[in-house]
């Protein structure tokens, strides 16, 4: 048997691996906590347990992200020039700087074979993406333009990377080779296509418009062609993660001043509301076997990282205290 499943979206064929739960394998959530007098670097097991402080510094330090092995975490750090990108071992040690003046809260991502980090900086005056190597050895420019470049996604092979520019006056995906060559542009409409994020076989880019008139989620294959509408609802949604099977997306719903996590599979486009509550639910990031959902909640009154099914159901608190930027290990 064949361990890949098409599943058709009328023009766009998707193809899944098949999913094996890994229920044995151990799994860390890394976190940003301010429970000592300032944003740190926390990790703890995914049962809330193990709970270790990582960073220890004099500015914020935030947004960590592990390695494919699990055996680092980079993470922004504030420094008096602006947000540096630094690499550390999961154990919080060897801590090497590896960008400067990134884009705090842009998306940025491993490569698959944990050897880069892909980031948006503006270093050289403009937002462009760098790619840097995950040793500290060197940083490569890939894009020049006169827009903002930003928000990179690696495809699953590591050859390619999707990134959102304004390089023609309007937000638009576009697909470059890894070494920066071969620029394409993906999409062209005159509201906002922005936040790609390439599906773990390859075939499709999730990504955000609001053509039709409202934020929602689309797919494009990385040729450009296949173009189709994944949700289509009143609340504005943005921030597509994909599942690690690939069947699935989770995201933000956001409704007025109510912002909740939703679900939509990708077959049939089945939509189902995850995590609601009258505040704050976001930050979503899946467990490596897809089963639960990791998310920062507002609902008990604080910021606190919370773990749900992925199927749905009553969410499990983890912290007591604020925290932001959740992480699940792979």
């Amino acid at each position: 048997m064949s361990p890949f499943t098409p599943l058709r979206l009328g023009a766009l064929c998707i193809l899944t691996a098949a999913f094996h739960p890994v229920p044995s394998a151990p799994s860390r959530i890394a976190f940003a906590s301010k429970r000592d007098g300032n944003w740190e670097v926390y990790a703890m097991d995914a049962d809330g347990g193990g709970e270790t402080r990582l960073t220890t510094g004099d500015g914020q330090d935030r947004f960590p992200l592990w390695s494919p092995d699990g055996t680092r975490i980079v993470f922004g750090s504030e420094r008096p020039t602006g947000w540096e990108l630094r690499v550390m071992r999961a154990d919080g040690t060897d801590v090497r700087p590896l960008c400067g003046r990134i884009v705090a809260k842009g998306h940025r991502e491993w490569s698959p074979d944990g050897t880069r980090v892909a980031l948006a900086s503006s270093r050289d005056g403009d937002v462009e993406v760098y790619v840097a190597r995950a040793d500290g050895a060197g940083l490569a420019r890939l894009t020049t333009s006169p827009g903002e470049d930003r928000d990179p996604s690696w495809s699953p092979d590591g050859t390619r990377i999707a990134f959102t520019s304004t390089r023609d006056g309007n937000a638009e995906i576009y697909v470059m080779r890894a070494d920066g060559s071969e620029q394409t542009r993906l999409t062209r409409d005159a509201a906002r296509d922005e936040q790609p994020a390439w599906s773990p076989d390859g075939s499709a880019i999730a990504f955000v418009s609001a053509r039709d008139g409202n934020r929602e989620l689309y797919l494009v294959r990385p040729d450009g062609r296949g173009l189709e509408r994944l949700t289509d609802d009143p609340a504005a949604d943005h921030v597509p993660v994909w599942s690690p099977d690939g069947t699935r997306i989770a995201f933000q719903s956001v409704r007025g001043d109510d912002y909740d996590v939703d679900v939509v599979r990708v077959a049939g486009r089945a939509r189902a509301r995850l995590v609601a509550s009258p505040g704050y639910d976001g930050m979503h990031t899946w467990s490596p076997d897809g089963a639960r959902i990791a998310f920062v909640s507002a609902r008990d009154g604080a910021e606190a990282l919370y773990v749900v099914s992925a199927e749905g159901g009553r969410p499990r608190r983890l912290t007591a205290g604020a925290v932001l930027d959740p992480r699940w290990s792979r």
